[in-house]
């Protein structure tokens, strides 16, 4: 474990969190439908959700992409990752799909919430031929992220950058650096998996959700495409097949798993906010979407 991060007092931890503001970990928690959130989150999701009441796709989508871009890096024969802006452990983490197509593969989350970092143990089950690890830290100090990786991550070989939802949470004049930074000291072969929000596609649906956001203490940035491929570009990443495209069209396998469906009456008692764990993700439309995905290789 780098960083010491599993060795914090439990109470260093609780100190550390602010139940009383949302937080965008624990707000896509929420969206997930999981279960490690709390009243402000689930305000904030819900005050989203009346704002859009179909943007939970956002979320789901955004996960599923991880999905199909880790299973096709994998399958390309990549067996390390690093992904920054974990988020709170759910079904199917990076290693849980990278490791049932290459067992050995490594893998090293980064976050800096308290609530992922106490929920490290569900994320560090990696199976007996893998290692995962998981780092304290801020996307912000990618020198810091770059020295703890290394301890588990052969920066002789390709490795797999996940910046997943994580970049519409950083202004400009940071989050082009920052990736800059952390491309160059990617091996040759390496890739890069990124997924953005964007007002290009949806905005009166998104501007919404914006505001929902940023009245409960935060925001974020919305680029455009040609903004989320700059990222690409100014790094000299040739894009894969298709390309930057709205999430869900990025190589739609239509194969996102439907969660088991519990019985009408139950179904009905609930807050719209916490029927959206149960929802059949695969009926998604282009007016639903608000995410641009894409991935990149270094040369």
């Amino acid at each position: 474990m780098s960083g010491d991060a599993l060795s914090q007092d439990p109470a260093q931890l609780r100190r550390r969190i602010d139940s009383t503001k949302a937080h965008p970990a624990r707000v896509y928690d929420v969206f997930l439908g999981g279960k490690d959130h709390y009243p402000a989150d689930l305000a904030a999701a819900s005050a989203a959700l009346s704002a859009n009441p179909r943007g939970y796709l956002d979320v789901r989508h955004n996960r599923d992409f991880l999905r199909r871009a880790v299973n096709t890096l994998a399958e390309d024969g990549i067996r390390q990752f690093l992904d920054i802006g974990t988020g709170l452990p759910t079904a199917e983490n990076v290693h849980q799909i990278a490791q049932r197509v290459i067992p050995d593969s490594r893998v090293v989350y980064v976050d800096n919430d308290p609530i992922v970092l106490a929920h490290a143990r569900a994320l560090l089950t990696s199976g007996p031929e893998g290692r995962t690890d998981y780092i304290d830290a801020d996307f912000r100090n990618p020198a810091e992220i770059l020295e703890q990786a290394s301890k588990t991550l052969d920066f002789d070989e390709p490795i797999a950058l996940c910046l997943v939802a994580i970049l519409h949470f950083v202004e400009d004049e940071e989050a082009y650096p920052i990736v800059r930074g952390l491309v160059e000291a990617l091996p040759a072969g390496s890739r890069v998996v990124l997924s953005h929000l964007t007002e290009d596609l949806n905005p009166e649906n998104i501007r919404a959700v914006q505001r929902a956001y940023t009245e409960r203490g935060f925001s974020f940035v919305l680029r455009s495409r040609a903004d989320v491929e700059r990222f690409f570009t100014e790094n000299s990443l040739a894009l894969t097949d298709p390309g930057v495209v709205p999430v869900h069209r990025w190589r739609a396998d239509h194969a996102a798993p439907v969660p088991e469906q519990p019985d009408a009456a139950f179904l009905e008692s609930l807050d719209p906010v916490e029927r959206v764990r149960y929802a059949d993700i695969n009926d998604v439309t282009d007016a639903d979407i608000n995410v641009y995905a894409g991935l990149g290789a270094k040369a």
